[in-house]
């Protein structure tokens, strides 16, 4: 039996939802590790934005209907998953894992997560699950668990970003983009992405060896 990791969308584009590099990345190193991805995203409306200017259209998008854009169809509803149904999750980045699955970018340590994402990450605490985050979703991590488990992430070296993480009650660790952090009591690893990556190729680097990380700690 295949493990089966779960990966938690955000929509489709790094302004808006998922950055689709991040999200594409994690797919291939979890198959390239003989696993299964399950992908899902909560049922929600959020505000668009144009990628080419990077401004708020005033129009609004679906974030399951704009994930299912990078899961190619195969794709559920969040509150229909249960840790049960999991062997791992990770959650890829963009600016969606803080502003649709939860609302870090605007409010910081004093975020609310969207309930059924918090849910689910608190089900898969309580399992001893491993729990992957990639990019800015650490912050998702953080303001989620950072009060009962004080968990440690990274989102690479932005002291802004580290010292609202810090807030939250968890604990900032700083890291290089091709590197990754493991907290290994909480069964949690993190890497910085796109918060420092230049290139593809150095996204790619960190995020393969976070997923090999997350499924090994299976």
């Amino acid at each position: 039996m295949k493990k089966k990791i779960g990966v938690v969308l955000s929509g489709c584009g790094v302004r808006d939802g998922s950055e689709i590099h991040e999200a594409v990345l994690t797919l291939l190193a979890i198959d390239r590790n003989n696993a299964e991805a399950v992908c899902m995203a909560p049922d929600i409306e959020v505000p668009e934005t144009n990628h080419l200017t990077m401004k708020e259209t005033g129009a609004r998008r679906n974030v399951l209907v704009e994930s299912a854009r990078i899961a190619r169809g195969n794709i559920r509803d969040i509150k229909d998953v249960r840790a049960a149904d999991l062997d791992a999750v990770i959650f890829p980045g963009g600016f969606g894992a803080a502003k649709n699955l939860c609302n870090f970018a605007e409010k910081g340590a004093a975020a609310t997560i969207q309930p059924d994402v918090a849910r689910l990450l608190k089900e898969m605490a309580a399992a001893k699950k491993p729990i992957g985050a990639i990019c800015i979703a650490p912050v998702l991590i953080a303001a989620t668990l950072g009060k009962e488990y004080a968990p440690q992430v990274t989102i690479g070296t932005d002291a802004g970003t580290a010292a609202a993480i810090a807030e939250t009650g968890s604990l900032h660790l700083e890291c290089p983009v091709t590197e990754f952090v493991v907290d290994k009591k909480n069964k949690i690893v993190s890497t910085p992405a796109y918060m420092l990556a230049e290139h593809i190729s150095e996204a790619a680097e960190g995020i393969e060896k976070a997923v090999k990380a997350v499924i090994d700690l299976i």
